[in-house]
């Protein structure tokens, strides 16, 4: 219960949104949520005789709402509601002056602000052919990431607030972002320099290629010795060097919410394929979405029964069979470690339907999805 002015009101959000129900997600002074896709206004009065509602139709207008709002709780019910933001107390449907205010583009398509450090044009569609160049094999693959069980998609692409000193700290910082303004990972999700840095850096991660570290690290085998490096500044050396990269994983792999930057982050990175002993379905399914191979380990076999170390270079061949209509069942898997010894193994593509197919044909979901528009 939230007491709103004084007044001993329990205030609910109600929606039909896909977002989760908690309390103060609406607005931080809904104490409650509750979904309603047919219900898209009440108005609760806490008094003693009980709870009244009001069910306004779909499409009310804001004279409609505050009315509704008037009479089920009261004048002074009302007027606090405005006062919290929880109600337009304009009644015009138009918002505030400061909303008026707001300066609104012209033309047909959205106005990307350069300087703007929260919403950037994404890179999904630089160098896109109107027809999909055929699906290769994967060679010369080195690993970003070698993870065990039950890594989670906030593991993979975390939400929270972004530490000092890490790359996506280190870019708003050069974009004139003070430290008490860096927000959340969450609340920079249109920004793809931010997400893609903020990838794998969640600060429970723990790369088993870089032991002894906790975190968003790993070790750069562009580099001489192949030192400790952040897994973004990794990455983007490996990308200018023409490297494609693997992830290693255990069982359950992005399991958790099924949230979308875990993919997207991931193949901005330079992944190109995933080997895990198990995926949560959604991820799986969004990594293909993204032009990832999902890949598993043979049944009963895993990194370490096969002896992988993180360290090999990494080919998988049988791939381009994509490019008869045909999904293989598995592809030729071969890792080299540094003193030439060779691991092989079959491992299972788990690309699981025709549509999925056709997705990874075309680099993504995306390139699909627009190829298709466009004719």
């Amino acid at each position: 219960m939230r007491v709103v002015s004084g007044i001993d009101l329990v205030v609910i959000g109600a929606d039909g949104g896909p977002d989760r129900g908690f309390g103060g997600s609406a607005n931080a002074a809904a104490g409650a949520r509750l979904f309603a896709d047919v219900l898209p206004g009440m108005c609760f009065d806490a008094g003693s005789a009980g709870c009244r509602v009001d069910v306004l139709e779909p499409g009310a207008d804001a004279n409609t709402m505050l009315t509704a709002v008037r009479e089920a709780a009261g004048e002074d019910v009302l007027v606090a509601l405005v006062e919290h933001g929880l109600v337009d107390g304009a009644g015009d449907g138009v918002g505030d002056l400061r909303w008026q205010s707001l300066p609104v583009p012209t033309g047909n398509t959205f106005e990307w602000d350069a300087e703007s450090t929260y919403v950037r044009k994404p890179p999904y569609f630089e160098g896109m052919a109107k027809t999909p160049s055929p699906v290769t094999d994967i060679t010369g693959a080195r690993v970003l990431a070698k993870l065990g069980d039950s890594v989670t998609t906030d593991h993979i692409s975390p939400a929270g607030n972004i530490k000092p000193g890490t790359p996506a700290a280190q870019y708003l910082t050069a974009n004139g972002v003070e430290k008490r303004d860096f927000n959340s990972y969450g609340s920079r999700r249109g920004n793809h320099e931010v997400m893609i840095r903020g990838t794998f850096a969640n600060i429970r991660l723990r790369n088993q290629i870089a032991p002894g570290t906790e975190g968003g690290y790993t070790r750069d085998f562009t580099q001489a010795d192949a030192p400790v490096s952040f897994i973004y500044d990794a990455s983007q050396n490996y990308q200018a060097a023409g490297i494609p990269l693997v992830v290693l994983a255990g069982k359950e792999y992005g399991s958790g919410s099924s949230r979308d930057w875990a993919a997207k982050g991931t193949a901005l990175l330079g992944v190109k394929a995933v080997i895990a002993e198990s995926y949560e379905r959604i991820h799986r399914s969004n990594l293909i979405g993204m032009g990832v191979l999902p890949l598993q380990f043979p049944e009963g076999q895993n990194a370490e029964s096969l002896g992988l170390t993180g360290e090999e270079t990494f080919s998988f061949t049988g791939v381009t069979e994509l490019n008869e209509g045909r999904t293989p069942a598995t592809v030729k898997v071969k890792a080299v470690g540094a003193d030439g010894t060779s691991t092989e193994f079959d491992a299972v593509v788990r690309i699981d339907t025709p549509g999925e197919a056709d997705y990874y044909r075309n680099g993504g979901i995306l390139q699909y999805v627009l190829r298709s528009l466009i004719g």
